[in-house]
C-alpha cells in the first residue's frame, strides 16, 4: 500500500487497524502530514496546521494501546477542525481579519469530544469569513479550491474539511450547517456531509442556546465513516438546552435495511426551484438506483411557500445579534453580504418576527403530513454545480435570475428551516467532471437512522465516492 493509499483508506478501516496495531497513529499521521504537504499548496484547504503538536498526540496514542488503556471510537484518527470551531492553543480565525491572530483558552464542544474519543488534531479547515456564504474565500487565507477541478469553488462553508477530505488529506472532518454548510460543500467534494437534526450534535459555546436553525455536524468519504464521528459527537450536554437526549452510540454502525416497499419522494426541485440541467441530469440517472432498493418512488414534495421568507428573516436577525456590536467597531473589515443582513436585521419589528415564527410553523405542519405518506425526501443538494472561484456566488440559474448570494441554496436552506436530518452523498458527475449529491431527507427525530441506512445503501449501489480528484493520486 502507497502512503497515498492509506490516506484513502475508509476511517472506520484506519481506526481498525490502530486498534489491532496494524498501523500506528504515528504513521496514520505520517501519511497524511505529507498528503497535505503535497496537495494542499494547490488547494488550500488545510490553513492552520500544527504538525509537532499532533506528532506528540499521535505517539500517545500509540503509547496508551501498547500499555492497553483504553481507547475511544476514534482513536489515533487525525482531523482538522473547520475554522469556526474554537481550539485551545490554536489560531482561530473565523475567516475575519478581526480575529487574524485569535488563539483561544478553551475548545469548543465539538473539539472536546472529537479529541475526547481519540482523534488527533492537525489544524484548522478553511471558511468564508463567519461562515456566511456557500463559497469558501476570505481576506486571511484566500479561496479554497475544488480538488476535481482548482479553477471551481469547493463551495462552503464548510469548504476546506470537505476538499481536504476529498484530497485525501483528513479522514474525517468537523464541519456546521445553517442553509447547507455540510450538505453543499460535500456535494461539490464527492463526500458525505449530514446535517442532523437540531440538538443531536450540541453546540457549545454559542450566543442563541435555543437556536435551531444552526447545526453541528459529521463529514467524511463514506457513509459508514460519517456515522462513526457522529457516534463520538452526538449526545446530550447540559449547558445545551435544546441537545437530545439519545447517545451517540446508537449511530456508530447501523445495520443494513431491508428498502423494500419503503415509499420515497423523488424531487427534481422542491416545488419551481431553478436547478441546472447537468444536476437535474446526474440525479435522474440515480432514480432507478432507488427503484432497485425496493422502494416506491412517488414523485412530489411538499409545499415549501414561505420558506424563502422564513429563512432569510430569521438568518438576518441571528445576524444582526451576532454581529451587530463587532460590526459597530470593525465596519471596514466585514464583507458587504454581512452588513446588508445585519442591517436587515435591525429593520425587523416584532410583528414581522411573529409573521416568520407563524409560516415556520405553518411550513413544518405540511412537511410533517406529506412525510407521513413518505418515510424520505430525495432532491438536489445545490441547484447549481461548483462554478468558478473567482465568482463570490451564483447569479443565475437555467437563465433565471437571482436575488440574493443564497438563492442558489434554497434546495438546502427550505429544509434546514423543518429540522429534518438531511444527508448529501456522491451521487454522480456532470459531464464536465464535476461532482453532483443527492440530498437524503428523513422525518422529524425519527429517522436519522434510516438516513444513515439509506444513504449507506445507494451509497454501495453507486460506488461514486471512489472516484477520486486526479491531483490527489499526482
Amino acid at each position: 500500500m502507497t502512503p497515498t493509499d492509506l490516506c484513502f483508506l475508509p476511517a472506520t478501516e484506519l481506526a481498525r487497524r490502530i486498534r489491532a496495531r496494524e498501523l500506528s497513529a504515528r504513521e496514520v499521521l505520517e501519511a497524511h502530514l505529507a498528503q497535505i504537504a503535497r496537495v494542499n499548496p494547490q488547494i488550500n484547504a488545510i490553513v492552520t496546521l500544527v504538525p509537532e503538536r499532533a506528532l506528540a498526540a499521535a505517539d500517545a496514542a500509540d503509547a496508551a494501546l501498547a500499555r492497553g488503556a483504553a481507547v475511544g471510537p476514534l482513536h489515533g484518527l487525525p482531523i482538522a477542525h473547520k475554522d469556526l470551531e474554537p481550539t485551545r492553543g490554536i489560531r482561530t480565525t473565523f475567516g475575519s481579519r478581526i480575529y487574524r491572530d485569535f488563539v483561544p483558552d478553551e475548545n469548543s464542544l465539538l473539539v472536546d469530544r472529537l479529541q475526547g474519543a481519540g482523534a488527533i488534531t492537525i489544524g484548522k479547515t478553511n471558511t468564508p469569513e463567519f461562515g456566511a456564504g456557500s463559497q469558501t474565500f476570505n481576506e486571511v487565507f484566500g479561496a479554497t479550491r475544488n480538488p476535481y477541478d482548482p479553477t471551481k469553488t469547493c463551495g462552503g462553508s464548510s469548504g476546506g474539511a470537505a476538499a481536504a477530505l476529498a484530497c485525501g488529506m483528513i479522514p474525517i472532518a468537523d464541519g456546521s450547517d445553517f442553509g447547507g454548510s455540510l450538505r453543499n460543500p460535500a456535494s461539490f467534494c464527492n463526500v458525505v456531509g449530514f446535517r442532523t437534526a437540531p440538538g443531536r450534535v450540541p453546540v457549545y459555546p454559542a450566543a442563541l442556546g435555543w437556536w435551531p436553525l444552526s447545526v453541528a455536524g459529521p463529514m467524511a468519504r463514506t457513509v459508514g465513516d460519517v456515522a462513526l464521528l457522529l457516534s463520538a459527537i452526538a449526545g446530550p450536554d447540559p449547558r445545551v438546552p435544546i441537545s437530545l437526549t439519545e447517545p451517540g452510540a446508537r449511530f456508530a454502525a447501523p445495520p443494513p435495511r431491508d428498502f423494500r416497499g419503503v415509499r420515497i419522494a423523488w424531487s427534481r426541485d422542491l416545488g419551481g426551484l431553478p436547478v441546472d440541467p447537468r444536476v437535474t441530469a446526474a440525479l435522474d440517472a440515480r432514480r432507478a438506483t432507488f427503484a432497485a432498493l425496493g422502494c416506491t418512488v412517488d414523485d412530489g414534495e411538499p409545499d415549501f411557500a414561505g420558506a424563502d421568507e422564513v429563512f432569510k428573516g430569521w438568518r438576518a436577525w441571528s445576524s444582526e445579534l451576532r454581529h451587530a456590536d463587532l460590526i459597530a467597531a470593525h465596519r471596514d473589515l466585514y464583507k458587504e453580504t454581512i452588513r446588508r443582513e445585519v442591517e436587515e436585521g435591525a429593520r425587523l419589528t416584532g410583528p414581522r418576527l411573529a409573521r416568520l415564527e407563524r409560516l415556520r410553523t405553518e411550513i413544518y405542519g405540511r412537511v410533517h403530513a406529506f412525510m407521513e405518506r413518505h418515510e424520505f425526501l430525495i432532491c438536489p443538494v445545490s441547484q447549481a454545480p461548483p462554478f468558478d472561484v473567482e465568482q463570490p456566488y451564483v447569479t443565475a440559474i437555467d437563465g433565471v435570475p437571482l436575488d440574493s448570494y443564497i438563492d442558489w441554496m434554497r434546495s438546502c436552506y427550505f429544509i434546514s428551516i423543518t429540522g429534518l436530518p438531511a444527508i448529501a452523498v456522491p451521487c454522480g458527475f456532470t459531464p464536465e467532471g464535476l461532482p453532483v449529491g443527492v440530498q437524503i431527507v428523513g422525518r422529524h427525530h425519527q429517522d436519522e437512522l434510516g438516513v444513515l441506512q439509506l444513504a449507506r445503501a445507494f451509497e454501495e449501489a453507486t460506488d461514486c465516492w471512489r472516484v477520486r480528484p486526479p491531483l490527489a493520486d499526482a
